[in-house]
């Protein structure tokens, strides 16, 4: 038999039918847009990791764990972020009502 390779939305698709899954991927979904949003500038800027890293005094793969969601990062660490890019950092809680179930 051929390996098939199901094709990423599809497995998306699938996989979200499993309530913990959704669950789970409702869950983290505001981090993972934000580390995108962080990505996004980053690019926008025309920084690469490296670039960034040593505007931060730090090294590249710092850069890259944050980027990929393994590693957590402090708020002082995102202002730095924000003004090696020359950006406002803007935090804030947003209500999101919640189905509370059995």
């Amino acid at each position: 038999m051929k390996n098939r390779h199901l094709p990423y939305s599809e497995f998306k698709k699938k996989a979200l039918k499993n309530k913990k899954v959704r669950d789970e991927y409702d869950r983290l979904k505001p981090y993972y847009e934000f580390v995108g949003q962080l990505i996004e500038l980053r690019i926008k800027k025309k920084i690469t990791q490296k670039q960034l890293a040593e505007m931060l005094d730090t090294k590249q793969p710092a850069i890259a764990r944050l980027e990929s969601g393994k590693q957590n990062v402090t708020l002082k660490f995102l202002h730095e972020i924000a003004r090696a890019c020359s950006v406002k950092l803007e935090l804030r809680f947003v209500h999101s009502p919640r189905v509370v179930t059995g």
